[in-house]
């Protein structure tokens, strides 16, 4: 028993001196033992001034409604001081296991999008995004059909995911005042 209690109090010391922090907000102390509660919550202060543009077709919906909830979730900045532009650059369908009669069973879907972000008119940031779905061909074309729009809701909260980490990044890297290139 004395040694289980050893390798928790161990192994909780090593977790504790990963050095892991939050993204988004920065401790106010310095202290590595004493936490009192307080953060810095600059960056998402910052993110939240952010007005992501229309984008369009069905996909670009639900990708900006995506963002919104990640970027702004207290509503559209009045005044904005960034703008973010995405759109859709390619979706590519492919088949995948064939059956004897070379009818597809499957679906792979590729899409990519492209995005940058201004700063009072300059470009400040730009990327790209991939994300990779799939889904199953049925028997029953309406089971099909939502299979495909679940995979396309799927590819948008992923893409979403990815250009939020990535402007998180980018306000972390320019609050520490790291260089980094315009293109993450």
């Amino acid at each position: 028993m004395h040694f289980l209690k050893k390798n928790i109090l161990l192994l909780s010391l090593i977790l504790s001196s990963c050095g892991f922090q939050p993204l988004y907000v920065e401790k106010k102390h310095d202290n590595m033992w004493y936490y009192g509660g307080d953060f810095d919550t600059s960056i998402s202060d910052e993110m939240s001034k952010i007005s992501i543009e229309p984008i369009s077709q069905r996909f670009g919906q639900m990708l900006r409604n995506d963002l919104i909830d990640l970027l702004t979730p207290k509503g559209s900045p009045k005044q904005p001081k960034y703008r973010l532009f995405v759109s859709l650059t390619s979706k590519r369908e492919t088949d995948q296991a064939l059956r004897s009669d070379i009818t597809a069973t499957r679906k792979m879907v590729v899409y990519k999008v492209g995005y940058y972000m201004t700063e009072n008119g300059q470009q400040v940031m730009k990327g790209d995004s991939v994300a990779y779905t799939s889904y199953d061909i049925l028997a029953n074309p309406y089971s099909t059909t939502m299979a495909r729009k679940k995979g396309d809701e799927d590819a948008a909260n992923i893409i979403a995911n990815d250009i939020a980490l990535r402007i998180g990044a980018y306000f972390h890297n320019v609050a520490t005042g790291i260089e980094t290139e315009n293109d993450f």
